[in-house]
Parts: C-alpha cells; structure tokens; sequence
C-alpha cells in the first residue's frame, strides 16, 4: 500500500509541473536551464565540480577567451548529449542503438573520451572504492556474454507498456546501472535515461525534471538501495526511494516554475515601460530566459540586428537592473541575468514532516 500510494503521489505531483509549464506562454523558454540544472547535478554524483555560471560561459565563450577546466566541458557535454537524445526521440525510440549514441555525445572530448565512445564494453569492469580489483569489488557486472543477453532484455523492457510509467521508468534505471554496458560514463547514462523515457512515454511534455539533485543529496542511500536490488531483490525499496525522489523534485521544479512565471510578467512589464520603443527588447528578454549569460555577439546573432544595436540594448537592460556586465573587459563583454538565475541555485529539501502533510 504504501508503494502504491507514493505513485499515486509522484503521478499528482509530476502532472502539476507538467501542466503548470503548459501553462506558460511559451515554457520551451526556460527548458534549457532545468537541463543545465540536471546536468550539473547529475555530473556532480561523478566528482565533477563545476557551476552554472561557468557552464553557460563556456556555451558562450568556448576556449576562445580562456581555458575552461574539464569539469566544465563534462557538465556541458551531459547538455548535448541530453538534447540529442531528446531530438533523435523524434525519429527513433529508446534503444541499444540510440543509448550507444547518448554516450558518444556525453564522452566526446572528454577524459573518459577515449573509453570506446558509443560503444559497450568489451571485457569485464567493476564497482568499488578507489584501488578496489575485481576480487575486492563491491560489485561485478555480468562478464560481456551476459551483459549482451541482459541488454536484449532491458531493449525489449523499454518498450514494454504494461507496468505504471514511473515503475517502468524506475526499473530501466536500476537494470542499466547493474547491467553497466560501458567502460565509463554508465551513471550519467543511466540518469539521462529516466528523462528521456519520462518524455517518450508522454509523462512530461518537456523535461523539467532534474532528479539528479536528488540522488546526489541521497548518494549514499541511492548507492545502498541499488546493491539491495543486486543481492537480495528489493526491488520494492528501491522503487519507494526512486519515488519519494519524483514527488520532492517535481515539487522544487513546480515552485521554480511558478516563479519563473512571476518573473517573466514582471520584467516583460518593466521592459515594455523601459524600452518600448525598441522592436527588440522583449525578444532580448525572452532569449535571456534560455540563456542568462550573453555577449553582444550573441545577441545579435540570435536577434538578428547590427552590432551596435546588440551593444545598446545591453547597456539599457543593464541600465534597468536586468543585466549587469561580469567581465570587467573593453571587449568581449559577459552579460548575467542575476534574478533569473538565482532561481535555480536555490533547492528546498522537502522534511519528513512536510512530505507526511503532503501525502495525507
């Protein structure tokens, strides 16, 4: 019963955000950044230590400027390989053939880039602490014979439609971790995976789901419930884990929503009274909403105006207190949208107590 009833709770929570974005102007706006939000996250659980901010610098900037660390480049790439995925759901579904090349966009000129990229593993690998061999692991997945059988399975599992979504989705998650096709990347996969089954399956219209943060303030527990998978079938707690985390996300991402939705009104208003006489104004502020961190370049690319169009209206934005320069350069000026991103540095917990309230 209780399994039961944190479903019921997960789907309730799940179609809130999924309907509170519909009912947005114009959600696609803000998608990008739940999945820099995601991708940050999801990359943390590796060691990865980056920001947002420098993420989104190196989308802007490149190495053109300075060098960014590998870190960043990882978190950037779990961005592209996120969008693929979800463009090439168009035309193809979830399969061995479309994770093989999730994975070549997530290593591709990365450390773990020259670990046969797109390609599952050929001999046999482990899970353990640093230093652990394959007699001292905590875990063995199965030797490649199996691991090629296992994944024929998980292929045909994905299109099986006969359990609730967020159970279906919770079990391809956990075999794909225990399967453990490649020789690196298999966590960020995995991750990636419960997004892109939650959008092919019609449960989220776009995805607005950063579960990651969970696991990753979880790791230790989200560890320990995947091995009581492996060794002793508790495949029940393993599910009531992964949907304790779909209730409390989907309600931070509700609440970001909401906001973002305020704040969207409030600047377009101010905008529109600023600089209303300006046919680019309210595209520059929509454009702010998929990316935070501009230059001048940027903005006249994307608007389609001359540069010194681009330059001005920064500087009135600026002016407004929507924009404020980061850089300190004569040239090559940053841009940072501060209000909006602050939006998605902030993460509330939900308590016992107030999971208890909501669930009454």
């Amino acid at each position: 019963m209780e399994l039961i009833r944190l479903l019921a709770e997960a789907e309730r929570w799940l179609g809130r955000l999924d309907r509170g974005a519909s009912d947005f102007r114009n959600a696609d706006l803000f998608v990008a950044m739940y999945l820099h939000k995601e991708a940050l996250h999801s990359s943390e659980i590796e060691g990865t230590q980056s920001t947002l901010e420098e993420v989104l610098q190196f989308e802007v900037e490149g190495n053109t400027r300075r060098r960014f660390s590998a870190d960043v480049r990882e978190v950037a790439n779990y961005v592209e390989a996120l969008k693929y995925g979800l463009e090439r759901l168009e035309d193809i579904p979830l399969s061995k053939r479309l994770i093989r090349q999730i994975h070549a966009q997530l290593l591709k000129g990365t450390r773990g880039g020259s670990h046969s990229l797109g390609t599952f593993r050929s001999g046999q690998n482990w899970i353990g602490p640093d230093g652990a061999t394959l007699y001292t692991a905590t875990f063995v997945p199965p030797p490649v014979p199996y691991m090629h059988e296992a994944l024929d399975d998980l292929e045909k599992f994905l299109h099986d439609t006969s359990l609730p979504d967020l159970i279906h989705c919770g079990l391809a998650h956990a075999q794909l971790e225990t399967i453990h096709p490649f020789w690196d990347g298999n966590g960020r996969v995995g991750r990636l995976l419960i997004t892109l089954l939650l959008v092919e399956r019609g449960v989220l219209q776009r995805p607005l789901l950063y579960l990651s943060h969970y696991i990753n303030s979880h790791k230790s527990e989200y560890y320990s419930r995947l091995m009581a998978v492996r060794n002793d079938g508790d495949w029940e707690g393993w599910l009531k884990f992964f949907l304790h985390g779909i209730i409390e996300v989907s309600r931070d991402a509700t609440a970001t929503a909401d906001a973002i939705r305020d704040l969207h009104e409030q600047h377009r208003s101010l905008v529109a009274e600023g600089i209303g006489g300006s046919t680019y104004a309210l595209p520059l502020l929509d454009f702010l909403f998929e990316y935070p961190i501009v230059s001048i370049r940027l903005v006249e690319q994307r608007l389609g105006c001359n540069n010194v169009t681009a330059a001005k209206l920064l500087r009135r934005f600026e002016a407004l207190g929507l924009l404020h320069e980061i850089t300190g350069w004569k040239r090559n000026k940053l841009y940072r949208y501060g209000e909006y991103m602050d939006l998605f540095k902030s993460h509330r917990d939900v308590t016992p107590e107030e999971f208890a309230t909501s669930t009454s």
